[in-house]
């Protein structure tokens, strides 16, 4: 087993970031990391305990610079689009500025090194959720990711205080088929969800992002 940061359970969770620029690009992680943490995600809750996740664990150089390339021409979509990272920097306000400005920088050297992460996780459910009929589109999503994402969390916390960086990205979807053609997905059975970018830090110590109010978010017994 891995040796653990010394960190208390609330700084485990308060400073779990999604890592981009401070994630080591040029050293390799262990596979056997990676399954240790992927151990302790697959002890999140599961809907009906149905256990229906699958995780794709990709190093293969070749295979990482075909999904990076596809991953590239995605960012250059994004970018133009009014809810990205970008469109949002334009308008924030001047007290969310210097840190908007920040996350694009850091998604644009993401971006930029997305076929140089020493590893990509892709968490995978069985089934074709675009398939799910309008009146029950909701509870499906919401029921099917609900029952895996809690693992990948699980997952990128163990990676954390072991010492790893992960950022959680979704752009790839976009691409979801080509995607599931250069790793063998089988298209037609299995839904991709995200994609995990994997590595060791530069550095261990992280802090507490600045967040907006809680006050601005929290309704009690109503909207």
């Amino acid at each position: 087993m891995a040796a653990l940061l010394e960190l208390t359970t609330d700084e485990l969770l308060t400073t779990t970031r999604a890592v981009r620029k401070r994630l080591d690009y040029d050293r390799l992680v262990d596979l056997e990391l990676v399954k240790e943490c992927l151990e302790i995600g697959l002890q999140a809750p599961s809907g009906s305990n149905a256990q229906s996740w699958h995780f794709l664990v990709v190093t293969d150089p070749d295979k990482k610079e075909k999904i990076g390339r596809l991953y590239q021409e995605v960012w250059e979509w994004y970018k133009t689009l009014p809810g990205s990272a970008h469109g949002l920097a334009a308008v924030a306000p001047d007290n969310e500025k210097k840190v908007a400005d920040a996350v694009v920088a850091s998604a644009n050297h993401l971006a930029e090194n997305m076929h140089r992460v020493p590893v990509m996780v892709i968490p995978c459910i069985k089934g074709r959720l675009d398939e799910t009929p309008p009146e029950a589109a909701t509870l499906a999503w919401t029921g099917s990711l609900g029952s895996l994402f809690p693992s990948v969390w699980s997952f990128m916390l163990a990676g954390r205080s072991r010492g790893l960086g992960t950022c959680w990205t979704s752009l790839h979807l976009r691409k979801e088929k080509e995607i599931a053609e250069i790793l063998g997905v089988p298209y037609e059975e299995v839904t991709q969800t995200a994609l995990i970018s994997v590595g060791h830090t530069i550095g261990d110590k992280f802090k507490p992002t600045t967040r907006r109010p809680l006050g601005g978010a929290l309704h009690v017994n109503g909207w």
